[in-house]
């Protein structure tokens, strides 16, 4: 296969995880005998610094003109003033909006090697294999009218939460399709105990599992599922969401595992159009440039790209398989390293997993 993957390195420890995980899609490639072309494009506070824009034109348009898109991370707190007429995660914004992606994959799963690495008791972890779909370009986020202005009281500001039943069926029946493909379950977390918008979402949900009545079905509030993600988290397969509730409790799930440095994600739209993936922590500039930043959130997320972009299973098994050889080999960077463990540096971990591949 020739493919063209557009990389955004981002700001942050962005650069530095997005190197290795070229470093290991080089290594798939001269393994199962592919092309990939992969240029890098500037986005993010370093877009806006060297060109006033967080998504400048010409990186969009790279975007649009590719299989998938891996981007590292963005901001940081030079970029961080909340008047700011230019800020970096509007660059994001716009970007999921203009790939279209409106579903966001977040799996969260325990590694065996990292049991012990869970803020949980192992025995509570063990087998954790969650799918988190998150509707990803509407709600809270997207709603108007949104802004702030002053009132009575002085300050306020306000959104709008909103979706209609096209934004819901479509994200509830990629659930169930994945669910289908897995362990034949789908959890729906809404608030409609209180929420108008909720109630509409469970309204659509109940429509949607009748039509896909081989997948069992649940609905959960979102303040329930806040506490089962910590007392029962192997009970759940996919689990789908609205945009607030899904990042909320999605980052939540993701210290189960111990680390956010473990955990990718995948945006994705309609049939045809192009897939967005990413590690879903931040740009953690407190340890950028200092070469102890955690790869693998990266590296596993251009496995999620090598399986749904390009199709291209065997590939994307492989570089999983390669990440769980080399932590069952006890190989750890800082933010997983057990006590006693001579943590490897960001550059060696994707040594690493290139050559377990």
């Amino acid at each position: 296969m020739e493919a063209k993957i557009t990389l955004l390195p981002g700001d942050g420890i962005g650069p530095e995880i997005v190197v290795e995980a070229k470093k290991v899609l080089t290594a798939v490639a001269a393994k199962f005998n592919h092309t990939f072309d992969m240029p890098a494009y500037i986005y993010g506070g370093a877009a806006i610094d060297e060109l006033g824009d967080p998504l400048p034109e010409e990186t969009l348009a790279a975007c649009l003109n590719s299989q998938g898109v891996l981007m590292g991370a963005v901001g940081g707190p030079k970029w961080d003033d909340p008047t700011a007429a230019v800020r970096p995660e509007q660059g994001l914004l716009r970007l999921r909006q203009a790939l279209g992606v409106f579903a966001n994959l977040r799996p969260v799963k325990v590694f065996d090697a990292l049991a012990d690495a869970s803020p949980l008791k192992p025995e509570r972890v063990k087998g954790v294999d969650i799918l988190f779909v998150r509707e990803l370009i509407g709600g809270i986020y997207f709603g108007t009218p949104q802004g702030r202005s002053e009132g009575a009281h002085g300050r306020e500001g306000f959104n709008t939460m909103r979706y209609n039943e096209m934004e819901i069926r479509r994200v509830l029946q990629v659930a169930f399709d994945l669910a289908r493909k897995r362990r034949g379950k789908v959890t729906s977390v809404d608030k409609a105990n209180v929420l108008a918008t909720s109630r509409v979402w469970r309204e659509v949900a109940h429509e949607v599992a009748a039509e896909n009545p081989d997948v069992q079905y649940e609905d959960i509030l979102v303040d329930a599922m806040a506490m089962y993600l910590i007392n029962r988290p192997a009970d759940f397969d996919v689990v789908v969401t609205g945009n607030l509730f899904g990042d909320i409790l999605s980052d939540e799930a993701s210290m189960i595992t111990g680390s956010l440095g473990m955990l990718p994600s995948a945006a994705l739209g309609a049939a045809g159009s192009v897939g967005l993936y990413e590690p879903i922590h931040g740009s953690a500039p407190d340890i950028a440039g200092q070469g102890i930043a955690n790869p693998l959130a990266t590296i596993l997320s251009a496995a999620m790209l090598l399986r749904s972009s390009l199709y291209l299973d065997a590939e994307a098994a492989a570089v999983e398989t390669a990440v769980a050889q080399v932590l069952a080999a006890g190989h750890r960077t800082s933010d997983i390293a057990r006590p006693g463990d001579k943590p490897v540096t960001c550059a060696a971990m994707g040594d690493l997993v290139a050559a377990a591949l």
